[in-house]
């Protein structure tokens, strides 16, 4: 998972500050919404509330946006949309699986622009399961390193649940069952570790190892599907190694 990962943590940053921080501010503030009405307003009772307004502070979304995603959701303010999950399967160039996870108030507008930036940038679209059966849910958690070693975070979260702790550079990648993530980043934050972000993501269990021209193709799929308001996630089966992710980056 090492090269995606790493990929992935670098991309993220980049967003943060470039152009599309008004997207990625958008899909934030709708998470929190979604969670706020499946779970409630209090992120106390609700963890998933809980990680995603960690994630929207984390990503210097404006606390009054947040509370307002809040109370949108919770009904407690007028405005809120009736969001529902839809996943969307596929394959990209090289024969990478690709999920494709929506967050939409339109399912005909959310088909169509997947459909739109899968074909336009050598993708296709795939059968329901044709494709999901190559992933497992699990909970992952990123840590900034700073002065910890892998074996500090080890030691935090191996009675919590954690799977395996793998090192992605500047970050630790703490990986354990979808249904440990609430115990693990608890358990970070009593041994006084802070975490960068909590998430319920799918892992690939085979990966496809790609050269240059092939990792350049499928960021252009990714970046193409992320593009789109309404993709909260895309999850892809491929691995780059560092060699060929400094050369893209470069």
């Amino acid at each position: 998972m090492s090269g995606h990962s790493k990929w992935a943590t670098t991309k993220h940053k980049k967003a943060v500050i470039d152009a599309k921080r008004g997207k990625l501010f958008a899909k934030l503030i709708k998470n929190v919404e979604v969670a706020a009405r499946t779970g409630g307003a209090d992120p106390e009772g609700n963890p998933t509330l809980y990680d995603a307004i960690q994630k929207a502070k984390k990503n210097s979304v404006p606390s009054k946006n947040i509370d307002s995603a809040v109370k949108r959701g919770a009904g407690l303010e007028a405005g809120g949309a009736e969001y529902e999950t839809i996943m969307y399967e596929g394959y990209g160039p090289n024969g990478v699986a690709v999920l494709i996870e929506c967050l939409t108030d339109n399912r005909n507008r959310a088909a169509s622009d997947v459909r739109v930036a899968m074909t336009r940038n050598g993708g296709s679209m795939a059968d329901p399961g044709s494709v999901s059966y190559l992933f497992t849910r699990k909970g992952v958690v990123l840590v900034p390193k700073g002065e910890l070693g892998e074996d500090d975070v080890l030691d935090a979260v191996l009675d919590a649940g954690a799977e395996e702790v793998n090192d992605l550079g500047e970050n630790f990648e703490v990986i354990s069952e979808a249904t440990d993530l609430v115990a693990v980043r608890t358990a970070l934050v009593d041994g006084g570790i802070d975490y960068e972000s909590a998430d319920n993501s799918f892992l690939p269990s085979v990966q496809i190892e790609l050269d240059e021209d092939g990792a350049r193709k499928i960021f252009k799929l990714i970046d193409a599907l992320e593009d789109s308001d309404d993709v909260q996630n895309v999850f892809a089966n491929f691995d780059v190694s560092d060699d060929v992710l400094a050369k893209v980056d470069a």
